[in-house]
């Protein structure tokens, strides 16, 4: 399954139907959630169930289609069962226990509520919302697709406009020559990766070329708040999406950058390995956590598991323990800090960057555990990318080691 998202053009008075039926998806979304808290042995079907009881009791509930209310009522049962796997799996630390959202940016139809026009270029909401006609601005062309293979659509709210989704059903695997080539890779702060074959990409830092006018932005936000006013005033509702646009361009192009090397890396390897590292940790550190969100190494990995399960190539994730104090050549431990930046084996001679040994590790370490399946369980193919396959559905290539 497919995502295909288009940018919605429309009147003022159909964008703030939008903004009540995002508002209604919430609450019920909320309702839900206080009721599995007040009752027991709450399942998925009594949410779903319990939809109809507030469609009943709050008129604008009722107004919104039957199935974006059950959609509603599906993502608090998501963020309930993630934290009963949790538990399960006794992870350390927090479980993830389930919060009341409050700025929620999308609603989700699914088969019913909306019918698209004769050309595919507008959609139609047929609600009690009074969304009305919404027209399609895009280079995807959903004339390729039979109606009954789009599953799910959905509205989002961002900094720069209104957008829709849609959820497509269709076999995504395609065959490719192979290349008889397997790399490592390691991701850093200095380089964004380094393979097992010695090549480096530079780490672009977007995020650390714009931080001035990010800065910047900020300010001006900052000194058009009034506090204690409420509402605020039109120049700080605009001073902050003068601001959330400008987060909103260095997020995409951190996401097309690590989707285009993803893709390149695919292409040409038949099996890469990656380190599975624990990044919500890793991200603690005050010191880090601005370069290591930086550089996007979830999306990274998000994007080279669904091109592997496009493409039919294999990637395994690795433990990173000790991948970068051990020597590739002779397996002495190495120790050294994060500053030194070149092993040097005195066991045996061997010189290399710290991040090409490390990759190289990674790969000795993947070519060692490929196919015991006792070990390397086979894991979904990630989901949220445009694109992108939803998640729960269909499995990938792509074998995963169990987090830690």
């Amino acid at each position: 399954m497919i995502i295909y998202e288009f940018k919605v053009k429309a009147a003022y008075v159909q964008y703030r139907a939008i903004n009540e039926a995002i508002r209604t998806s919430q609450f019920i979304q909320n309702k839900c959630l206080r009721y599995w808290m007040d009752n027991k042995g709450v399942s998925k079907y009594d949410l779903n169930k319990y939809c109809k009881i507030l469609a009943k009791e709050f008129k604008f509930a009722k107004k919104l289609n039957s199935m974006a209310r059950q959609s509603a009522a599906e993502r608090a049962w998501s963020a309930i069962s993630r934290f009963y796997d949790n538990c399960k799996k006794k992870i350390k630390g927090k479980k993830g226990y389930p919060k009341f959202k409050k700025h929620c940016r999308s609603v989700e139809y699914k088969t019913s509520g909306w019918k698209l026009s004769e050309n595919r270029k507008a959609i139609t909401f047929s609600d009690n919302k009074n969304i009305g006609t919404l027209k399609l601005k895009g280079t995807y062309d959903l004339n390729y697709y039979q109606l009954n293979q789009i599953k799910r659509v959905r509205l989002i709210k961002r900094a720069d406009g209104y957008y829709a989704q849609f959820a497509i059903q269709i076999d995504l695997k395609i065959e490719t020559q192979p290349t008889g080539k397997a790399a490592g890779l390691d991701v850093g702060i200095k380089y964004f990766l380094a393979d097992s074959n010695g090549n480096t990409i530079e780490n672009p830092q977007f995020y650390r070329k714009s931080e001035r006018q990010l800065n910047k932005a900020n300010y001006q936000k900052s000194k058009k708040y009034r506090k204690g006013a409420k509402p605020q005033s039109n120049n700080y509702h605009k001073a902050r999406n003068r601001y959330a646009r400008k987060h909103l361009r260095v997020s995409r192009q951190r996401r097309e950058y690590a989707k285009r090397v993803a893709y390149c890396v695919i292409h040409s390897h038949d099996l890469v390995a990656y380190e599975d590292l624990n990044i919500k940790g890793m991200v603690r550190n005050p010191h880090l956590a601005k370069s290591i969100s930086d550089v996007a190494w979830s999306t990274f990995r998000s994007w080279l598991e669904y091109f592997g399960a496009k493409y039919g190539k294999v990637t395994v994730a690795v433990p990173p323990n000790y991948t970068s104090q051990n020597c590739s050549k002779c397996g002495e431990v190495v120790k050294k800090s994060l500053s030194v930046r070149t092993h040097v084996c005195l066991h045996c001679g061997y010189i290399e960057d710290r991040d090409v040994n490390a990759a190289k590790n990674i790969l000795k370490k993947a070519l060692s555990t490929v196919g015991h399946t006792g070990t390397y369980a086979w894991g979904d193919t990630p989901s949220g990318l445009v694109g992108e396959i939803l998640l729960g559905d269909g499995k990938s290539l792509s074998q995963e080691s169990p987090r830690q």
